[in-house]
């Protein structure tokens, strides 16, 4: 599988797994690497290194909590490149809100994770796929979902409650996009070691551990392969589908 001429916009790539998802794509051999961040400083240097790397890539700022700034992102895409091949929609508020029973969930942090988890990721395929729809490659797109939504995570509702909406809206899309031949589908990835997790007890940290099929933490590299194949044209016929990717966690 590679990337070879496949231009790639990745959200909330600036650091942890979305930065490790650039750099997948980059040794895939992509032509262009696109990091939307909300973060200018680490989102530059993201980039800067890819560069440095020898692949072609840039940066771009994005606010997924913010309809007019997604807009103007994909407006400036389109006026750099006319399309795009492929967009995975990794950005989303998931660090410090967990721990909380649905009974001490405030409203205003439960509509601050649907604002970027869910509207954000739909303003986003709104926003890129006419230029999706210009891809001579097929055009493909990755969410961002949880394995939290496949078995229920307790003391996570908003987060768990966003990422059930990726799956569904993933199902969706892929009906009203199939007829452009654009593949949208989605991984759900488990408790992966980067920095938005740190924050997780070390509690929860063991029960995914010890209920794996495989018992070992689980790291980036572990969950970018998927992505690869998911960008590429051997999945052109695959579409509408969740992947868990947890090391046997959970089984769909």
């Amino acid at each position: 599988m590679d990337l070879a001429g496949r231009i790639i916009v990745i959200t909330g790539a600036a650091r942890g797994l979305g930065r490790g998802f650039a750099e997948a794509c980059a040794k895939a051999g992509a032509q262009h690497i696109i990091i939307g961040d909300i973060r200018d400083d680490l989102g530059e240097e993201a980039a800067a290194a890819l560069r440095a790397g020898g692949t072609s890539a840039e940066f771009c700022h994005v606010d997924l909590g913010d309809a007019d700034s997604i807009a103007a992102f994909a407006q400036t895409i389109e006026r750099r490149h006319g399309h795009i091949d492929g967009l995975v929609n990794n950005g989303a508020i998931a660090t410090g809100i967990g721990g909380k029973t649905f009974e001490e969930i405030d409203v205003e942090t439960w509509d601050l994770v649907m604002r970027v988890n869910v509207r954000g990721l739909w303003l986003m395929v709104k926003a890129f796929a006419p230029l999706l729809r210009r891809s001579t490659l097929g055009g493909r797109i990755v969410n961002l979902a949880s394995d939290t939504a496949l078995w229920g995570a307790p003391r996570l509702l908003h987060y768990v409650g966003s990422k059930g909406a990726v799956i569904a809206m993933t199902r969706s899309l892929a009906r009203e996009l199939g007829p452009d031949q654009i593949a949208i589908n989605a991984i759900a990835p488990g408790l992966v070691l980067v920095e938005a997790t740190e924050y997780v007890p070390q509690e929860r940290k063991e029960t995914y551990i010890n209920g794996r099929a495989i018992q070992r933490a689980q790291h980036p590299d572990d969950t970018v392969g998927i992505i690869i194949f998911l960008l590429s044209k051997e999945a052109g016929f695959v579409t509408g589908q969740t992947i868990p990717v947890n090391g046997g966690f959970v089984f769909n």
